[in-house]
C-alpha cells in the first residue's frame, strides 16, 4: 500500500467525512446522502477490520464499476501504510467494534449522547431533531442534507407518442414507410408508446401562527423541490393564497427564503383553509394545474373558516388529483388525534397522513411521492 496521508482528527467521523472530501476531490462523486449511509454503516459494522471500512465505503460510496480503480486507490493512500500496516484504521478501530461518537453529539455535562453501543454524527442528531426546537442555522444545515435525495421525480404516461421497440401500439405508419425501402417487404412491425413526463407536483404550506414553529423548515424544503425539480409549483396559505414558485426558484436558499417571506404578507396570522383551497381551485387547481398532479398540503389542520366549506374544496381536489398526501407536524405527538375541526373535515380526501415535524419524516414523505 501507499504512503499514509496525513490525517489530523480526533474522531472516527472527521476521518471518514475528510475520506469522502479526499474521494470528491479526486472526481468521485460523494452526495451528502451517501456520506451519512457510510457512517451509518460503520456505526453497524464497527472499526476494528480494516475489510469492514473498505466494503462499507464501497458499497455505499461507489456507484459505477468504472470508478472502483479511484476509490481502491484513495482508500489505500488514505487508511493504508506501507508493508501491508493500517494504522489509520488501527486508530478508527480503537474506538470499538460498534461504537461511533462524533465530536459534535455531546450532552451538556460533555459526555457523549449515545449511552448505546451505537452513536450518530451530527447528521444523524439533526435529520431526527424536532423543527421546532432547532436554531436557525440547524434549519439550514438539517434541509441541507435533503438536497441529494430530493432530485428523483414521478413519471407518468403522457399523451404524446415515441417509436419504442417493446411498444404497446403498433406504429403502422412507419412500419410501411420502412418496407417501402425494403421493397415493400416488412421485416419488423414498428411500436411506438406514450413518452413518459414528470408527474407534477403542488405544495401548499400554511404559514399561519399555529404552524410558525415547523413553517420556516417547511418552506426551506419547499425551496429544495421547487430549485431540484421540474413542474414544481409552491404556495402560502394563511388568511389569503400566495403563489411563490417564484421565488423559491433562486438557487441561493437564504435568498429564497427572504423573498418567499417578503411576497407572504399574513404570515403567522389566522387560517382559512377553505377559503385558500377555494381560490386556489378555482384560479390555478382545476383548471389545470392539480391535474393528474401530487398535492402536499403542509398543516396543522387548525382552521378559522367554515369546515364545510373545507371538506367541499377537498373534494373538488381530490376528483383530479393523482393524490393528496397531508403533512401534519402534529402527528409525531404521542397521543395525538385529528380532532380539529378542520383536520377531521379533511381526512376523509387524504390519501396519506403523515407527520412533517423533523428531516426524517420529510424523507418519508418523498419515499411516499416516489410511489
Amino acid at each position: 500500500m501507499a504512503d499514509v496521508a496525513p490525517l489530523e482528527t480526533d474522531t472516527p467521523v472527521r476521518a471518514v467525512v475528510g475520506f469522502c472530501r479526499t474521494l470528491r476531490a479526486r472526481g468521485l462523486e460523494t452526495p451528502v446522502a451517501d456520506v451519512f449511509t457510510f457512517v451509518r454503516a460503520l456505526g453497524l459494522l464497527g472499526l476494528r477490520s480494516p475489510d469492514s471500512l473498505y466494503w462499507a465505503g464501497r458499497a455505499t460510496l461507489v456507484r459505477r464499476p468504472e470508478d472502483i480503480g479511484l476509490y481502491d486507490s484513495v482508500f489505500a493512500s488514505y487508511f493504508g501504510g506501507p508493508d501491508g500496516e493500517d494504522p489509520v484504521v488501527e486508530q478508527l478501530g480503537a474506538t470499538g467494534s460498534t461504537e461511533l461518537v462524533a465530536a459534535d453529539d455531546q450532552d451538556a455535562d460533555g459526555e457523549a449522547s449515545g449511552g448505546g453501543s451505537v452513536s450518530y454524527s451530527r447528521i444523524e442528531v439533526l435529520r431526527e431533531k424536532n423543527f421546532a426546537a432547532c436554531t436557525p442555522a440547524e434549519l439550514a444545515e438539517a434541509i441541507a442534507t435533503m438536497r441529494e435525495v430530493s432530485a428523483t421525480e414521478t413519471l407518468r404516461r403522457s399523451h404524446r407518442w415515441r417509436a419504442a421497440r417493446a411498444g404497446t401500439r403498433p406504429d403502422i405508419g412507419s412500419t410501411i414507410r420502412r418496407s417501402m425501402r425494403c421493397g415493400g417487404e416488412i421485416g419488423r412491425l414498428e411500436r411506438t408508446d406514450r413518452l413518459p413526463r414528470a408527474r407534477r407536483l403542488v405544495l401548499v404550506a400554511d404559514v399561519s401562527g399555529s404552524m410558525e414553529p415547523y413553517a420556516r423548515a417547511l418552506l426551506r424544503f419547499a425551496h429544495v423541490l421547487v430549485a431540484g425539480r421540474t413542474r414544481v409549483e409552491a404556495f402560502a396559505l394563511g388568511t389569503r393564497l400566495t403563489r411563490i414558485t417564484r421565488q423559491l426558484s433562486s438557487r441561493d436558499p437564504d435568498a429564497a427564503m427572504v423573498a418567499a417571506s417578503g411576497a407572504v404578507l399574513d404570515w403567522s396570522g389566522g387560517t382559512k383553509l377553505g377559503a385558500g383551497l377555494r381560490e386556489f381551485n378555482d384560479r390555478f387547481g382545476i383548471g389545470g394545474m392539480a391535474r393528474g398532479a401530487q398535492i402536499v398540503i403542509l398543516s396543522d389542520g387548525w382552521d378559522r373558516g367554515d369546515p364545510g366549506e373545507l371538506a367541499s374544496q377537498m373534494a373538488r381536489l381530490r376528483r383530479v388529483a393523482h393524490q393528496i398526501i397531508w403533512v401534519n407536524p402534529l402527528k409525531s405527538t404521542p397521543g395525538y388525534e385529528p380532532l380539529t375541526q378542520g383536520m377531521a373535515a379533511a381526512l376523509p380526501y387524504v390519501d396519506r397522513f403523515v407527520p412533517g415535524h423533523n428531516v426524517a419524516s420529510l424523507v418519508e414523505l418523498l419515499a411516499a411521492l416516489a410511489d
